[in-house]
């Protein structure tokens, strides 16, 4: 018989991404609801390992559902790949009586929750959190919504100046090795032309593209490009290809950088944030454990850290066909 889950602690980890500190409030606020003390945890793993920790209640996660970052902050720990590391953070936990964990984060989150749960026993429910959308196990992670919407009115403002001068943007967007934001982003905002790591167009393929448009009379262009994409080195290597094949372009290069990341979160986000925390305490408090909360088809779902962290959550085919119709 599983042990009765009495406390829970929380953590964010990893990159943080709008709609985490939604999640944290929808923690503390169901763990409240089912009378279950929440203790969370500062920095992520690093926080587990120092007892950097504070107990929070409902009145505690006050007027934070429409903050962005996350006010349990996050970082990346290098201890924490240790044995040694690890086990004091369990040693951390079982002082302050912690009796399970919510982990919100990405997959570097999830695996070392998934270690550490083996090595010391202590359960474990993963919440996805990055603007990447690139985890397996659900269609939607917490901060993606609200990183497209940043990122279509980023590109919007620079069409107004690609327009003004004739100018072709190379746009730069976040995904690590993912395209999900770039193929939405991209087509949202109506670009020409989508780099993404899922799709290798192709240095003379892009050429040729470029030129269709500018034959079909386009006096300015967009392309969106995902950090990942394989088509060249960097963005600015590709700018400058281009420049020397296509030398009637304009080109110039735009990263957008770290705004994905920040910024009041999309009411898309919070109810997100919101459906999946609820969701994972209530798994802890029924027995559950070493499994991540997923959304699919609009219903709330889990999976076992292992095909999270295994699967790969693949690109629309579909919206590859749809860009290249109406890139014409």
């Amino acid at each position: 018989m599983s042990k009765k889950v009495r406390r829970i602690g929380v953590m964010t980890s990893g990159g943080d991404s709008p709609g985490m500190n939604a999640a944290i409030r929808a923690v503390v606020r169901t763990c409240a609801y089912y009378h279950t003390d929440c203790v969370g945890f500062y920095r992520g793993f690093q926080g587990m390992i120092n007892g950097e920790s504070i107990n929070l209640n409902a009145r505690s996660v006050r007027n934070i559902v429409n903050q962005g970052g996350t006010i349990l902050q996050s970082a990346r720990s290098k201890e924490f790949l240790t044995e040694e590391g690890r086990a004091k953070a369990a040693k951390n936990l079982k002082d302050a009586e912690i009796d399970a964990m919510i982990l919100i984060g990405g997959d570097g989150t999830f695996r070392g929750g998934q270690v550490f749960s083996k090595e010391h026993g202590i359960p474990v429910i993963g919440v996805p959190g990055t603007i990447d959308n690139d985890i397996y196990g659900t269609h939607y992670t917490i901060g993606y919504d609200t990183a497209l919407n940043t990122v279509v009115e980023a590109i919007d403002k620079i069409r107004d100046t690609a327009s003004s001068h004739n100018r072709l943007f190379f746009v730069e967007v976040m995904g690590r090795d993912a395209g999900f934001i770039a193929l939405n982003s991209g087509i949202g905002a109506g670009a020409e032309e989508i780099l993404i790591p899922e799709e290798d167009l192709g240095l003379e393929r892009l050429l040729d593209s470029l030129e269709r448009s500018r034959r079909a009379g386009k006096t300015s262009s967009i392309v969106v490009v995902s950090e990942g994409d394989k088509i060249g080195k960097n963005v600015f290597e590709l700018a400058d290809y281009v420049k020397k094949h296509l030398p009637y372009y304009d080109a110039r290069v735009t990263v957008l950088g770290h705004i994905q990341r920040g910024g009041r979160p999309s009411c898309f986000d919070r109810v997100l944030a919101s459906r999946l925390s609820v969701k994972a305490v209530e798994l802890l408090l029924d027995g559950k454990k070493d499994l991540m909360v997923g959304m699919l088809n609009n219903e709330m779902e889990s999976c076992s850290l292992d095909q999270a962290l295994k699967g790969k959550h693949n690109i629309n085919k579909d919206l590859l066909r749809i860009s290249e119709i109406l890139s014409t």
